[in-house]
């Protein structure tokens, strides 16, 4: 068997994509509560003050909250070992500042904890997943503010206390490299922000927001670290992870040029491991903030704290490949943080994202080489439109994107990495972070909700939920 009979095989949702219940027992205000639907060519909105008539998705979502038995449920009839999910920060803290916690938050997440242990399904809990207090942000500048290590630290005190025997896996950020990205820092809590479309996904030219985008990032490594230090010292059964948006660059050409380019936008996906992973900021962090003409405040005691939080394994999402290249008429190409040109090479899904499941392997062999930690795939998957006829969906593309995933998976694990989980997003349909619309599915469960927030919540099993659950009673041995 290529999988060792541990692995862990499952899915992961995200809490302001999926949980809904919004402001009910006490749950207070997310930065992603004040979002808009978008959709395919749509951006989505920020509002601070909310208005009627307007379809804000996290409010309902798929409504976890009211059918976490049912929802857990159907993951234990696939066979799922282990199951990704966030907390809402804002249910446990409402605005983030308080010293004591609402105790209809922490109820609710054990019960979905035990729910999850009756079927044998090992949480792994996500503290920060685009959930940051809305009042953090317009009360103390969110992550641009180095008091918020201590609101998010109190944070996760209580949590890691709460849930002692029912929790043992962590992530501390979810994609915390998309904090230096457009967007990115909007649903971060790290940019305080207008009402408006939101801009594109993607870099910037202003220096100053750069600047507060990667004074900000440093921020949640130092909340990372110190997380990591109280798990430790505190829980010494608990293991905690970083997790990074994942993508490889490949060159366009063989122009010199282009491999050079290549390379240097590769060092996104090393520039948060490193310190994470290895508790110091890379070699060539000073070239890259000279040329970016920016300089980030450090205290002489951030570098022990950076060594003493190390992470205990790397967690990564992977969805797409791109190419860089010097040619200024080079076709472009969007996606999960990964920008470039398209590769003539790849098919895409009707987003735009290409596919490339060997260039997961690839991206797998090179962090393994770098890191030599335990690695988790905790998003994978391929966002479509699903058609529910006969209360299924026959979704065939969906299992060819996985088939080919996991077949690159094997391929690794007998390279020698040490993968120990594979978790594809959106393992019951959610809503999309990018366009906030339900429209883009990735799940094994089909959920009755529409892009304009109408449907009856219904779920159905689709097409993949009966093979996913053969791959899983497998081992992954049955891709057929």
């Amino acid at each position: 068997m290529t999988f060792n009979e541990n692995f862990y095989w499952g899915g992961s949702t995200a809490a302001n994509q999926f949980e809904g219940a919004w402001n009910l027992d006490g749950k207070g205000e997310s930065v992603s509560d004040h979002l808009t639907a978008g959709g395919l060519g749509k951006a989505r909105e920020f509002h601070h003050l909310l208005r009627e008539g307007v379809n804000y998705p996290s409010h309902e979502a798929s409504d976890f909250y009211h059918h976490y038995k049912e929802d857990i449920a159907l993951l234990a009839e696939m066979g799922f070992k282990m199951f990704r999910l966030s907390i809402n920060w804002t249910r446990i803290f409402p605005k983030g500042d308080e010293k004591q916690p609402n105790k209809a938050g922490l109820d609710f997440y054990r019960d979905v904890f035990e729910e999850c242990q009756k079927f044998g399904i090992e949480p792994l809990v996500t503290l920060s997943h685009y959930e940051t207090p809305y009042h953090l942000m317009t009360e103390y500048d969110g992550w641009a503010n180095r008091k918020t290590i201590d609101f998010f630290l109190n944070y996760a005190e209580a949590v890691f206390k709460e849930y002692q025997g029912l929790v043992k896996y962590w992530l501390t950020f979810n994609e915390i490299n998309c904090l230096t990205m457009g967007v990115g820092d909007i649903l971060s809590g790290a940019l305080q922000v207008e009402d408006g479309p939101l801009p594109a996904f993607g870099a910037s030219a202003d220096t100053a927001l750069v600047q507060r985008r990667y004074q900000a990032l440093h921020h949640q490594f130092l909340a990372s670290a110190k997380a990591v230090k109280i798990a430790h010292d505190h829980y010494p059964d608990y293991q905690v992870g970083c997790m990074v948006a994942g993508g490889c660059i490949y060159p366009y050409t063989c122009n010199p040029d282009d491999i050079l380019l290549a390379q240097k936008e590769m060092r996104m996906n090393y520039f948060c491991g490193d310190v994470q992973v290895r508790g110091e900021y890379p070699y060539f962090t000073q070239s890259m903030f000279n040329e970016l003409g920016i300089e980030v405040d450090m205290f002489e005691e951030d570098k022990q704290i950076l060594k003493e939080g190390k992470v205990d394994f790397y967690s990564l999402s992977y969805y797409m490949s791109s190419c860089a290249t010097v040619d200024k008429n080079a076709i472009g190409t969007a996606g999960n943080l990964i920008f470039g040109v398209k590769n003539p090479y790849l098919e895409a899904s009707d987003w735009g994202w290409q596919i490339d499941a060997k260039g997961m392997r690839y991206l797998l062999n090179d962090l393994y080489a770098r890191y030599q930690k335990p690695i988790m795939i905790v998003e994978n998957g391929l966002g479509a439109v699903d058609e529910l006829v006969d209360g299924t969906v026959m979704d065939g593309y969906r299992i060819d994107y996985l088939r080919d995933h996991i077949q690159q998976l094997e391929l690794a694990v007998q390279d020698g990495v040490d993968l120990i989980a594979y978790l594809p997003w959106g393992c019951i349909d959610l809503v999309s972070i990018s366009t906030g619309e339900m429209k883009k599915r990735y799940g094994f469960v089909y959920v009755d909700k529409n892009n304009d927030g109408s449907g009856t919540l219904k779920r159905y099993k689709k097409q993949s939920f009966y093979w996913y659950k053969k791959v899983i009673a497998s081992n992954g041995a049955k891709l057929d």
